[in-house]
Parts: C-alpha cells; sequence; structure tokens
C-alpha cells in the first residue's frame, strides 16, 4: 500500500475573528498546489482515493489535481494518529491513499510510522511525502519512497 501526505500550501494569516479552517491559500500557495497537483497526476496511480481535511486551505490545495476527491473530519488538524491511520486502512488497503491535511500531524504520523525519535518532525508547507507499506519475511515494513517540494518542481 502506498500512503502519500500532502500538506496544504501557504496560507494566509488569520484575520479578527476568522476561523482557523476559513484562511484561504495565499497567491504563492496558489502556485505551489498546481506545482504539486501537476506532479502528482503524473504519478499517482489512478485508483487513488483521495480524502481532504475539510478545512478551507486544504480543499484549495487539492482541487488542482482534479481527481474526485473526499472531505474527511479525521484529518481536521487536532485528528488521532490511530483515527487517520484507520481512515486510510494502513497498512492492508489494496489502494493507494492520498491524505491532505496538516502538520504536526503528518510529522506525527510519519514519525511513528518511520520510528523516527525526534521532538517534531517538520514538514514543508505544499509537500509530498510518501510512504509505502510492505512485507518482509512476514513482518510489516515501511519504505519512504519520495518526499517532493514544489520549490523543487
Amino acid at each position: 500500500m502506498d500512503l502519500i501526505f500532502w500538506r496544504h500550501a501557504e496560507t494566509t494569516e488569520a484575520e479578527d475573528g476568522q476561523a482557523d479552517a476559513d484562511r484561504p491559500l495565499t497567491a504563492r500557495g496558489e502556485r505551489q498546489a498546481a506545482r504539486m497537483a501537476h506532479w502528482l497526476e503524473r504519478q499517482l496511480p489512478e485508483s487513488t482515493k483521495v480524502l481532504c481535511c475539510p478545512s478551507v486551505r486544504a480543499e484549495q490545495t487539492v482541487i488542482p489535481l482534479g481527481r474526485k476527491y473526499k472531505l474527511r473530519e479525521e484529518l481536521s488538524p487536532n485528528a488521532c494518529i490511530e483515527d487517520v491511520l484507520a481512515l486510510a486502512q494502513w497498512p492492508l488497503n489494496k489502494h493507494s491513499v492520498l491524505l491532505v491535511t496538516h502538520q504536526p500531524l503528518i510529522g506525527e504520523i510519519i514519525s511513528q510510522l518511520m520510528h523516527i525519535q525526534l521532538p517534531e518532525l517538520v514538514v514543508k508547507k505544499g509537500s509530498v511525502w510518501w510512504l509505502r507499506s510492505r512485507f518482509k519475511d512476514e513482518k510489516p515494513q515501511t519504505m519512504l519512497v519520495t518526499v517532493q517540494t514544489p520549490e523543487l518542481l
């Protein structure tokens, strides 16, 4: 199974009284999302399931991909790692899953799956981290396939 994390692109600062979930992308964030979407479109299998946090910035990040996606509360900023992994059906799902969500959630999940012992794994805005599960000698393994940032595309 491939589990792909896409952190939302650069966002505006919250205005007075604006809810965090309502913050939109900046013009730079829109360009980041478009570049990454173009790269992902060439890389993702057709059967990839796309799941997105219902925040404005996450949805604006995924829209340029041009694929059907589902909004899922389990991907909100304060989500629980176990709930996200259950949603993705990690590591047994037969399909690839793309999750569009937030930091520090992405860093926490990657740290757990890769057994990285850092106080905080920072994931750059707009970037993609692609993990793959496999079983070797009947033991589960997690491999890092690639990390991509919009600035390097």
